[in-house]
């Protein structure tokens, strides 16, 4: 019963060392793939372009704005392939 006990003994600790070691090793991968991106609200996006929020949401429901995301509480949150798309909208508005 003793070297049943010193098995399961060693084996729990090799589990947790296994455990731990994969979840160091994951999240420094993960770490190093991950760039920061640079999110922006909707009021910093109608400020830097001086647009309202109507109009913001507008050419999302009108399918000119593609991929904007929600953070944890739905609210949209822009990036920057969302500030180059929302260039080029307005490019294509002045020119006619």
């Amino acid at each position: 019963m003793k070297k049943l006990d010193n098995y399961l003994f060693l084996s729990i600790i090799i589990t947790i060392l296994t455990i731990t070691i994969i979840s160091k090793l994951s999240n420094e991968d993960t770490m190093v793939a991950r760039k920061s991106v640079k999110k922006y609200k909707t009021s910093e996006i109608c400020s830097r372009f001086d647009i309202s929020r109507a109009t913001l949401f507008r050419w999302e429901s009108d399918g000119l704005l593609l991929g904007v995301d929600r953070d944890w509480r739905g609210w949209r949150v822009y990036n920057e392939t969302n500030l180059r798309a929302i260039e080029k909208i307005m490019k294509n508005k002045s020119a006619g």
